[in-house]
């Protein structure tokens, strides 16, 4: 269940991102919003070099080779999404719609039930990953 859930929150993500592009509020036009869309790209290259060889999963099935907690993984225990998140909400934002707002929102609820259900399996396959997550927050570091 946890896996299929996985896929079709994953697939939200995409329909969101899509609904973005399609009412021309992906990218954002105004410096403030510009930087952050950028720092969001920075931040999710950082956490992917940091992440290493392990390949990226539909299915959110736990690599191997244990937990990363370093680099951006020291502060965010997911910092791809957190990335994704912070970029779609710059765009959607700065070119804000309702339609803008629900396809960000999208984005944002397939994001954070993805990371659930990457957590129930990555405390079942790494018991230190309890630890992990009581010590480093999902998104926003030291605040969520």
């Amino acid at each position: 269940m946890p896996k299929t859930l996985s896929i079709a929150a994953f697939a939200a993500m995409v329909a969101g991102i899509a609904a973005l592009y399609y009412v021309h509020a992906l990218v954002a036009v105004r410096p403030g919003f510009i930087a952050l869309q950028v720092a969001a790209v920075l931040l999710m290259i950082a956490a992917r070099i940091t992440f290493g060889r392990r390949s990226f999963h539909a299915a959110a099935n736990p690599t191997a080779g244990g937990v990363v907690q370093n680099g951006p993984y020291a502060y965010i225990r997911h910092p791809i999404y957190a990335a994704a998140i912070y970029f779609v909400w710059a765009g959607a934002l700065d070119r804000f719609s309702w339609q803008a707002a629900v396809s960000a929102a999208l984005v944002t609820a397939g994001a954070f039930i993805r990371m659930n259900m990457e957590e129930r399996l990555l405390v079942g396959r790494y018991p230190e990953y309890a630890a992990y997550m009581a010590r480093v927050r999902r998104i926003v570091p030291f605040i969520y």
